[in-house]
């Protein structure tokens, strides 16, 4: 049977979770009689037990958590954010945001920061630059959730996408279309961060399994000031690639500029997949094809699993990695 949900009970009661929430503990002061009856009316009916998220919270408790980006001008880091307070409002829990910029020094204070601040756990899409330092905050049971990013040197439970499945995706409906040449662009992987990794393994997997030859030249991860004179280098080869891959959505806004500035039609000349459902790629002329990742999804998980290892869950599961499906999502540009 389908396990019952706080979001069952408000819905059947016809209130808002928070208010549910605020019935579980005890809160009553802003809630009428009539709204009392019906939420307990509908637990007793639908079975409901509520999971430790909803029970009281633990003493000596800040009811805040710290989210640690590691480059806030990501759409989907935003999308994240927005799904992680909403889970938290939900349980009278507030979010502090930080952004890392990818920087492992700046990340480091930010957590030791938010650990003067007293707050009950972390959510981190970590730089892979504080290894000890993490393995520090889990020898100390400290609660601390992964997201995007997984650290093998660190167990603890990792929100992430399938992001090989993500490229293959990609590369598979290039083939459909008819191209041959394929390249990626990444942003830079110089801090072996997993996501850029697993992209470019996917890409090249997916190559090998269509049968085309892995060309090195096509295949760039960079910074973004460099992305212009990269893809000068690329366009220009004897055999230059009739599609480019875009790793993620700064490296897409990247590769529109060059292509603007550069009068490149698109998909006439070069086709173009982005790899985040960046929120013009609808209406941008011509629409862009992309690779969706579940944004709102993985933030919901990432935010329940901390707030489980808050309230120490029986069932926490001290390492597991959580693999969101990517979905291709068809255009004009290709």
């Amino acid at each position: 049977m389908r396990t019952i949900t706080i979001a069952d009970v408000a819905k059947h009661s016809n209130v808002s979770k928070s208010t549910v929430s605020q019935y579980l503990n005890k809160r009553y002061e802003y809630m009428g009689e009539g709204t009392k009856t019906r939420i307990e009316e509908a637990i007793k009916l639908l079975g409901y037990r509520p999971n430790i998220v909803a029970r009281s919270l633990k003493q000596k408790s800040t009811t805040t958590i710290g989210v640690i980006v590691a480059n806030i001008l990501h759409t989907f880091s935003t999308q994240v954010i927005r799904a992680i307070e909403d889970i938290c409002h939900d349980y009278d829990f507030h979010t502090i945001v930080c952004n890392a910029d990818d920087d492992p020094e700046k990340e480091k204070k930010y957590i030791e920061m938010l650990q003067a601040k007293q707050v009950d756990g972390i959510i981190i899409f970590p730089t892979g630059g504080n290894v000890e330092l993490f393995l520090s905050l889990k020898e100390n049971d400290f609660p601390l959730v992964f997201m995007d990013r997984f650290m093998s040197e660190v167990q603890v439970p990792s929100v992430v996408l399938d992001n090989e499945k993500a490229s293959k995706l990609a590369v598979d409906y290039f083939v459909d279309c008819g191209y041959q040449r394929i390249g990626i662009m990444t942003t830079s992987i110089l801090e072996n961060l997993t996501t850029r990794i697993k992209r470019v393994d996917g890409y090249r997997q997916a190559l090998q399994e269509q049968n085309i030859p892995i060309n090195e030249n096509y295949i760039k991860s960079l910074e973004l000031h460099q992305f212009e004179d990269a893809m000068t280098n690329m366009l220009t080869l004897k055999d230059p690639p009739q599609a480019i891959l875009a790793g993620n959505d700064l490296a897409l806004m990247e590769i529109l500029k060059f292509t603007k500035k550069k009068e490149i039609s698109i998909p006439k000349d070069l086709a173009l997949i982005g790899i985040d459902d960046v929120s013009f790629a609808s209406f941008y002329n011509p629409g862009l094809t992309t690779v969706a990742q579940p944004a709102f999804e993985m933030g919901e998980k990432a935010a329940e699993l901390l707030l489980n290892k808050i309230q120490k869950k029986e069932e926490d599961v001290h390492h597991h990695i959580y693999s969101f499906e990517p979905q291709l999502i068809k255009r004009e540009s290709c």
